[in-house]
């Protein structure tokens, strides 16, 4: 019998649970959890959701969040971005934008923001191409796993040597998702309609409420009402990697989460992480991040 972790509460959850009424008007609540000097890490939890209106905001600093729970719709001067766990936002300074919860209630983001003269030196020190994003938001992707898996880790560790950790996932996230979302490759792609972000906005919600069930092609494209053919493209094209890529990935943080925060064994982590082969999972863990899973539990 698999052993069932001791996982904290949700806070988008007990946020959710709090509203007076499913329909009732969304909101925000936040929390810095570290800072310093010209940067801060902050819990974002919103409640917005299909009947709130969304409004223009604009970003007072440059910043990275990372999408927690939830998913959302981005929009900014650089198009539209669907926004799902795994996901990061990407935001510079001074740019108008507006978020949409159409599909589902409520997200959670980490996001770590820089003041103006620490995001340019950071910029510069990194040898990113320049100091402000090419694109709204980044799927998740193997070349920032590690880091994006330590912030969670480090998140619900919540103490002052998390804090100094925390610091340096500021650093090495931020000069990371600057040289990727300024690839010439990723800003020539077209925009999603808004006909296929909400088609896949939907999906996204069902697929983040089970990530370890089997989810054939077939039956996802039979679900957002497209061929098999025309959902792998829109898939992409909205959420920025394969629908596998994306199972795959929210099932390794999944299993990652479980090293870091119990101590059960291996191949039960494996199994409850939605994975039916241990040695296909070990070689996956591996690859992703750099490490096997027996040696990353042992250093989280």
């Amino acid at each position: 019998m698999l052993s069932t972790p001791k996982i904290a509460a949700d806070p988008l959850a007990l946020a959710l649970a709090r509203k007076p009424a499913p329909d009732a008007p969304g909101g925000f609540d936040h929390r810095i959890v570290a800072s310093g000097p010209g940067w801060r890490v902050m819990d974002i939890v919103c409640t917005c959701g299909p009947r709130d209106r969304p409004f223009e905001e604009r970003h007072a600093t440059a910043s990275v969040s990372l999408i927690l729970a939830g998913t959302f719709v981005y929009r900014g001067d650089r198009g539209p971005a669907m926004l799902a766990p795994g996901a990061m936002l990407l935001g510079s300074a001074g740019r108008s934008f507006e978020c949409s919860h159409d599909h589902g209630a409520g997200d959670r983001c980490l996001s770590f923001q820089f003041d103006d003269d620490c995001f340019a030196r950071l910029a510069d020190d990194a040898g990113a191409p320049r100091s402000a994003f090419g694109l709204n938001a980044l799927p998740p992707l193997r070349a920032l796993a590690k880091v994006t898996m330590r912030a969670r880790t480090a998140l619900e560790n919540d103490s002052a040597s998390a804090a100094g950790t925390l610091e340096e996932i500021a650093l090495e996230l931020a000069g990371g998702a600057l040289h990727l979302a300024n690839e010439p490759r990723r800003n020539g792609r077209a925009a999603p309609s808004e006909r296929d972000l909400a088609r896949i906005g939907r999906l996204l919600r069902e697929l983040e409420s089970d990530v370890t069930r089997p989810y054939p092609l077939a039956a996802l494209a039979e679900s957002a009402g497209m061929s098999r053919y025309h959902f792998l493209r829109t898939f992409t094209r909205v959420t920025g990697v394969t629908p596998h890529q994306w199972l795959l990935r929210a099932r390794l943080r999944e299993a990652a989460r479980r090293l870091a925060t119990t101590h059960d064994p291996v191949t039960e982590i494996a199994l409850a992480s939605g994975f039916d082969d241990l040695s296909n999972f070990i070689r996956t863990f591996r690859s992703e991040f750099a490490s096997s899973p027996r040696r990353y539990s042992r250093k989280t």
